[in-house]
């Protein structure tokens, strides 16, 4: 971990919800779910993104999704979309560095689609513990392990996730891990970044939430 001192230290306020605009990544390969576009997998009736935006979409002054195929489907959501700007599926470096080029705001909240038991206050806590802990990002701690795709990232960090893209990182923790990191505390829930990777995951979510969809 370094201090790097061309990233601005943050003032001592708060960080209102206007200031920030989610991004739901949704620009994988989908390999473990056999290749589907996993954010239009069906859960209880609605798209895995769709749950998410549910979420997500009241904590933030505006939302966007980064998704690199079916663009016209996550388009009709009625969200502007961004693809990555590096080919190949690079990973969710990629397309947090495409939605920092473009977002209208100081902060970026981000959330993979897949993780439809998304907290309502993702947004709130992460916003305090960058300002309580003076971090470069925030990024959530759910009681035994960073959860790194889950944070808030300043639009100033920008250049410095294009350099390293550059020099060839692809892990999101290895980059995290590299800055100052405020943690926003999740032990009272870890269970709500469970993400579902494959089908026998899906079925499980469905059976504890008492849903039975196929």
């Amino acid at each position: 971990m370094y201090n790097n001192p061309n990233i601005p230290q943050l003032p001592s306020m708060m960080i209102d919800s206007q200031q920030i605009t989610a991004v739901i990544l949704a620009g994988g390969r989908g390999s473990r779910m056999g290749g589907r576009d996993k954010g239009l997998v069906k859960l209880g009736g609605k798209t895995m993104i769709e749950h998410v935006i549910a979420t997500l979409a009241p904590q933030a002054g505006a939302l966007m999704i980064n998704a690199n195929r079916n663009l016209a489907d996550y388009q009709a959501l009625g969200y502007p979309v961004v693809r990555d700007e590096l080919d190949g599926f690079q990973g969710p470096l990629a397309g947090i560095l495409a939605a920092l080029h473009v977002i209208p705001s100081q902060y970026l909240l981000c959330a993979p689609c897949d993780v439809p038991g998304l907290p309502a206050d993702l947004g709130q806590r992460l916003a305090a513990a960058l300002l309580d802990q003076q971090g470069e990002m925030a990024v959530v701690h759910d009681g035994k392990s960073l959860q790194p795709a889950f944070a808030l990232i300043p639009v100033a960090l920008q250049q410095d996730l294009q350099a390293c893209l550059l020099r060839g990182e692809r892990k999101l923790r290895a980059w995290c891990k590299a800055h100052r990191l405020a943690l926003a505390d999740y032990s009272d829930q870890p269970e709500s970044f469970a993400n579902i990777n494959d089908v026998a995951e899906l079925r499980r979510f469905e059976e504890k939430q008492g849903r039975y969809t196929r």
